[in-house]
């Protein structure tokens, strides 16, 4: 991040040392270390919450994605529903006599078309 290398730090240090003095030295390095551990203790804290939000935002957007595949099978099984109601609503031409004889049949105590007596299990 710093390009800074052992002459610059031994310039801040002699530079540090006349502007403070040497009684109050230890003082102020204990305190700017302090607020440097503050400081990337904060921009950890910040960085943990982004992943965290990143992450909440993954999951969101699987949730949406599944949710979204639910909702088109939904759909297709309702119109698989209707289409085979309406095929068994509507009546055609081989199916309606058919239908129409066995329920004849069975009125006048014949057997239907299966051959079976509806009356014995």
């Amino acid at each position: 991040m710093f390009d800074i290398g052992f002459t610059e730090l031994v310039l801040i240090a002699v530079v540090s040392l006349l502007v403070i003095g040497p009684e109050r030295l230890p003082g102020a390095i204990r305190t700017g270390g302090a607020w440097l551990h503050r400081i990337k203790r904060g921009f950890n804290d910040i960085r943990q919450e982004v992943e965290q939000e990143l992450h909440n935002d993954s999951v969101l957007q699987e949730l949406r994605k599944t949710r979204d595949e639910i909702k088109a099978g939904v759909a297709s099984a309702e119109q698989e529903f209707k289409e085979d109601m309406a095929a068994v609503n509507r009546p055609s031409g081989d199916d309606a006599d058919a239908g129409e004889d066995a329920a004849a049949g069975t009125e006048r105590g014949k057997t239907p078309a299966g051959g079976q007596d509806p009356s014995t299990p």
